[in-house]
């Protein structure tokens, strides 16, 4: 059974700048110490013919065919914009280069 000290919490706790109660700190305790034991029980799975992989899950790609189509008249497209300025759409200012 794998188990991690409170020292361990607390040390790990100062890195990550969190001020943990004494109750937080054995939550804590338990709770890390129960993922350790998980994490322990993955080392004792055969994965000797399992090949190197990024994801569990089949990817496959879900877009659509890119197809031209006509364009959405402006009023439609800026009848919800929050900022215009007949006929354009306003964004606030990002950079002040060029200004």
């Amino acid at each position: 059974m794998a188990s991690i000290s409170r020292e361990d919490v607390e040390h790990v706790a100062h890195l990550a700048r969190l001020h943990l109660t004494d109750d937080e700190v054995d939550r804590m305790q338990t709770q890390l110490s129960n993922i350790l034991d998980a994490v322990e029980t993955l080392r004792d799975v055969d994965t000797s013919h399992v090949g190197p992989t990024a994801s569990v899950i089949r990817l496959e790609n879900v877009m659509r065919e890119d197809e031209a189509t006509a364009p959405m008249p402006r009023d439609v497209t800026l009848a919800n914009a929050p900022l215009r300025d007949d006929p354009f759409l306003r964004v606030p200012t990002v950079l002040e280069e060029g200004r």
